[in-house]
C-alpha cells in the first residue's frame, strides 16, 4: 500500500473481501446512508424521475442505489460496480424492474453496453479509487444530456485541519478496528484512511470539475462529525 492507498487496479477486489461485512459497517455510521440520501436530493430530480434515466456509478451494496430510488422512484437507473462481491450483495436485495445492476469498470462502460445520454449521475465514493479522475469527469460530461446534473459525493479532508483530525480519530478509532474484527483483513479500510487524506481539497475538487467542463459547479458539506469530511460537488453539463 502506497502513501495515497492501495494502488487503483486493485481497489476491487478489497471490496471484494469487505463485501460481505460491509452493510453491517457503514450501517453502525448512523450518517452514512442519511448523507446519501441527503447527496441525492441535491441533485433536485423533477416528477419524482419519472421519464428521467440515470446512472450510479460505483453503487458497491446499493446504498447510493437506493438513494437515488427514494428521491427518483419513476426513473430508469441503472447501476455499476467494478467489484463483483459487491454487487452480487447489491442483487441480493428487493429492487423493482426499473433498476439495473451491470457488472463494469466505470472507466469500460460502453464495452458492457452502458451508453448515454443519462439524465443524472451520481458518483459516490468513486472518484478518489480511480487511476484517471480527470479523464472519468469529462466521460460523465459526455455520458449526460445537455444540462444533465454529475453529483460526486465523496470524502475531502484537505482544507480543513479539524476534519483532517476528526478522521485520523474516526478511522484510528473505530472504522480500522472494527473492519479488521469483521474480516480479519484491515486493508480496505486503511486505504479508506489514506485514499482519503491524499485526495483534492473541496476547492481544488470544484476546480477539477470545472477544467472537466462541468457548469454551475458547487459544493456543499454535510452536518455532525463529517461536517468538513464528506461533501456533494455538483455540476451540469454544458447546453
Amino acid at each position: 500500500m502506497d502513501k495515497a492507498g492501495l494502488p487503483r487496479r486493485d481497489v476491487p477486489d478489497a471490496f471484494d473481501v469487505g463485501a460481505a461485512a460491509y452493510d453491517r459497517l457503514v450501517g453502525a455510521n448512523p450518517g452514512y446512508h442519511t448523507n446519501l440520501g441527503r447527496s441525492a436530493r441535491r441533485m433536485r430530480l423533477p416528477g419524482g424521475g419519472r421519464g428521467l434515466r440515470l446512472l450510479d456509478a460505483g453503487c458497491g451494496t446499493g446504498a447510493s442505489t437506493a438513494a437515488l430510488l427514494a428521491v427518483a422512484p419513476h426513473a430508469e437507473i441503472i447501476a455499476v460496480d467494478a467489484a463483483r462481491g459487491m454487487l452480487d450483495a447489491a442483487r441480493a436485495k428487493p429492487w423493482p424492474p426499473s433498476v439495473r445492476f451491470v457488472h463494469a469498470r466505470v472507466e469500460d462502460l460502453d464495452e458492457h453496453g452502458v451508453t448515454g445520454p443519462f439524465d443524472a449521475i451520481l458518483a459516490a465514493y468513486l472518484l478518489r479509487n480511480l487511476t484517471d479522475p480527470e479523464a472519468q469527469l469529462r466521460n460523465f460530461r459526455e455520458l449526460l444530456r445537455p444540462g444533465g446534473t454529475l453529483a460526486v459525493h465523496e470524502y475531502s479532508v484537505r482544507d480543513s485541519r479539524a476534519a483532517t483530525l476528526i478522521w485520523h480519530a474516526v478511522c484510528w478509532g473505530i472504522i480500522i478496528p472494527a473492519g479488521w474484527w469483521r474480516t480479519r483483513d484491515s486493508t480496505l479500510y486503511r486505504h479508506l484512511w489514506r485514499s482519503a487524506l491524499t485526495f483534492d481539497g473541496a476547492a481544488r475538487f470544484r476546480r477539477r470539475m470545472q477544467d472537466a467542463g462541468f457548469n454551475a459547479v458547487r459544493g456543499e458539506t454535510m452536518s455532525g462529525w463529517e461536517r468538513n469530511i464528506v461533501h456533494t460537488f455538483l455540476g451540469e453539463a454544458p447546453q
